[in-house]
């Protein structure tokens, strides 16, 4: 069993700046894969960013890339989700995900095995 806790989220105007946390813990953090996903009222689930187990692979979606940075701390078992030159349309809950069974960064939400509970980021004119 995986639990995950984001933190991080709240109020920002546009262009500015926020950093998601993710702690981690029960199983082999360093392991595995980790995802950031959000998603927008009425809207389906999308993939923001996701990091391999030893940080050596990143990916992004094309709408974050440049803005957006993934990066993790095995020793604290945790996945941080940087991000600068915030946009209205980054408004959404993000969530952070663990994909136990691959060693691969999959889009999918599907993929990921556990989930935490979310954290709302709401960027305002």
């Amino acid at each position: 069993q995986v639990q995950l806790v984001e933190s991080g989220g709240g109020l920002v105007q546009a262009g500015g700046s926020l950093r998601l946390s993710c702690a981690a813990s029960g199983r082999t953090f360093s392991s595995y894969v980790m995802g950031w996903f959000r998603q927008a009222p009425g809207k389906e689930r999308e993939f923001v960013a996701a990091i391999t187990w030893s940080g050596g692979s990143t990916y992004y979606a094309d709408s974050v890339k440049g803005r957006f940075t993934i990066s993790r701390d095995n020793a604290k078992n945790t996945v941080y989700l940087q991000m600068n030159n915030l946009k209205l349309e980054d408004t959404a809950v993000y969530y952070c995900a663990a994909n136990v069974r691959s060693p691969y960064i999959n889009r999918r939400p599907v993929a990921y095995d556990y989930w935490g509970q979310g954290t709302q980021v709401t960027v305002s004119s």
